[in-house]
C-alpha cells in the first residue's frame, strides 16, 4: 500500500515511578528486581485522554498538519477510556475537531492494536475514502495491576501514549507499508487478561466474580511456550509477504512486553540485538502504545531516516501475534 507515516509523537504522564521506590512487602521486592524494568511512568492526576491529546498533537505538529485536516480519529487501546462510548470521540473533542468534519472509532486487539489500526487506516487511504487518519494508542497500564498477588508482573508495566498520522504516499516515493500480518491462537484465550468490566461477570448478581476478575493475570509460562512453538515461522511468513529476507530489514520495533519477553523474541528470530529497538527498561510495558511510542523514539533518535525498512512485531493477549512492513 502507497501509504506512509507522516509523523508521530508521544507522551508520558509527569511522575516517574522507580523500581526501588514501589512499596510492596520485603519478601516481595525481589521478584520486582528481577523482571528488569528500572523505572516506568504512572498517572497521578492524567486522564487517558489527557496523554492521547498530547501525543497526537506532537503527531500533528511532526507531520505539519492541523487537527481539522485529520479525515479520520482511531482509538487503538487494549482498555477504553470507558465502556460507552467508544474512546476515540473523545479524543476528537480534545483535538478541537469539529463535530460532523471526521470519523472516530475504536480498533482493539489489546497490545497489537496499533499495528490492526494501522492496517485499517491504511486501507481507507488506499481506497481514496480519505485523505489523512490519526492513530493514537493511549494506556493507563497501571489501573487494575496485581501487585498483591503477582508483583513481578504489576511491576513490568507503564502508563503513556503514541500517536502517528498516516496519508498518501507520492507514487515517486520509495515509502510503502509492505505487509500486514495477524495471526491468532484462540486456545490459549485465557493465558492473560482481565475478566470482568464487560459482560462475563455481572456487577449487579456476582459482584464478588467482578471484583475478583478486575484486575489484570498472566500466565507466563503458557505465553512462552506459544511464542516459542509459532513466533518464528510467524516472522517468515511475514517477512515472505512483504517480499523480504531478514537481512533486508534495517529496525525492527517490537512490542516492549517485557526485558525477558524481548531476549525471548531475538532468540528465536535470530535478529542481530543491535537492530532491535529496546526500551522497555525504562518505559515498561505500555500496552497497546508500546509498539508506536518505541517507534517514534526510534524516529527521534535519527534510526529511521527515509528509506528505512522497519519491522514493526509483537503478541497480545487473545493469543494473537501481528507485525507491519513498512518502507519510512
Amino acid at each position: 500500500m502507497k501509504v506512509h507515516v507522516l509523523g508521530t509523537g508521544r507522551s508520558v504522564p509527569a511522575h516517574c515511578l522507580q523500581s526501588a521506590e514501589i512499596d510492596c512487602p520485603a519478601h516481595m521486592k525481589d521478584r520486582i528486581d528481577v523482571v528488569g524494568v528500572r523505572q516506568r511512568y504512572v498517572c497521578r492526576s492524567e486522564t487517558q485522554i489527557d496523554l492521547a491529546e498530547a501525543a497526537c498533537a506532537k503527531a500533528l505538529t511532526d507531520a505539519g498538519l492541523k487537527a481539522e485536516e485529520i479525515d479520520v480519529v482511531i482509538s487503538a487501546a487494549s482498555v477504553p477510556y470507558q465502556l460507552i462510548p467508544s474512546t476515540a470521540p473523545l479524543v476528537m473533542r480534545a483535538l478541537g475537531i469539529s463535530d460532523g468534519t471526521a470519523a472516530a472509532f475504536d480498533v482493539n486487539s489489546t497490545c497489537l492494536s496499533f499495528v490492526s489500526a494501522l492496517e485499517v487506516a491504511a486501507r481507507m487511504i488506499e481506497g481514496g475514502a480519505v485523505r489523512h487518519v490519526l492513530v493514537v494508542s493511549s494506556e493507563i497500564a497501571s489501573r487494575g495491576l496485581p501487585w498483591t498477588t503477582a508483583p513481578d508482573v504489576a511491576a513490568l508495566f507503564g502508563d503513556g501514549a503514541a500517536a502517528a498520522v498516516l496519508g498518501a504516499a507520492p507514487e515517486t516515493s520509495a515509502s510503502e507499508i509492505k505487509a500486514v500480518r495477524l495471526r491468532s491462537y484462540p486456545a490459549a484465550y485465557d493465558a492473560c487478561g482481565i475478566c470482568a468490566g464487560g459482560t462475563r461477570f455481572d456487577f449487579e448478581t456476582d459482584y464478588q466474580g467482578f471484583k475478583a476478575h478486575s484486575k489484570f493475570s498472566m500466565e507466563g509460562k503458557a505465553l512462552f511456550r506459544l511464542t516459542s512453538q509459532y513466533f518464528s515461522g510467524f516472522v517468515e511468513d511475514l517477512l515472505t509477504q512483504a517480499g523480504w529476507d531478514q537481512s533486508d530489514v534495517d529496525l525492527v520495533v517490537p512490542h516492549q512486553a517485557s526485558p525477558a519477553g524481548l531476549e525471548h523474541m531475538i532468540r528465536h528470530t535470530g535478529f542481530d540485538r543491535n537492530r532491535v529497538m529496546r526500551i522497555v527498561e525504562d518505559y515498561g510495558n505500555q500496552v497497546a502504545a508500546s509498539i508506536p511510542f518505541t517507534f517514534d523514539v526510534a524516529r527521534e533518535r535519527g534510526l529511521a531516516p527515509a528509506g528505512t525498512r522497519v519491522l514493526m512485531l509483537g503478541t497480545s493477549a487473545g493469543v494473537s501475534f501481528g507485525g507491519a512492513a513498512l518502507v519510512i
